[in-house]
């Protein structure tokens, strides 16, 4: 899973094989270290859970955690579907853009974390 954060947005990219996982139920769960030390890390993770919002974002000690609704899961699963795309209103005067979307292979075929992307629709396509 790939974690892109950009301004006021959160970017999740899953991989066939994790959108697999997470649709038996299991939560996918990425950490970055950023040195030795034990608290100088991030995990970041999906999981769905019965609720009533399509997506929620829970921030706990170096721990960012991206849950579904089951709903919002098992229609995000469906093969034409791209991804989840939901802005939550963090107070009265902040936002946060939720992305979570399939991971789509290069067009140029070049990269090696091709092999468990999902087809781009785009490949073989000329401008």
């Amino acid at each position: 899973m790939k974690l892109r954060i950009k301004g006021k947005s959160l970017r999740l990219r899953v991989s066939r094989s994790e959108l697999a996982r997470f649709q038996s139920g299991e939560r996918i769960e990425e950490t970055i270290h950023f040195t030795g030390a034990p608290e100088a890390k991030l995990t970041y993770s999906l999981e769905f859970a019965l609720q009533s919002a399509p997506v929620k974002v829970r921030y706990e000690s170096n721990q960012v955690r991206v849950i579904l609704s089951e709903v919002q899961a098992l229609i995000w699963g469906v093969e034409g579907e791209v991804g989840v795309y939901e802005t939550l209103h963090v107070d009265s005067t902040c936002s946060l853009d939720i992305i979570v979307e399939k991971d789509f292979a290069c067009a140029d075929g070049s990269d090696a974390e091709n092999s468990d992307a999902f087809p781009n629709p785009h490949a073989g396509v000329t401008c």
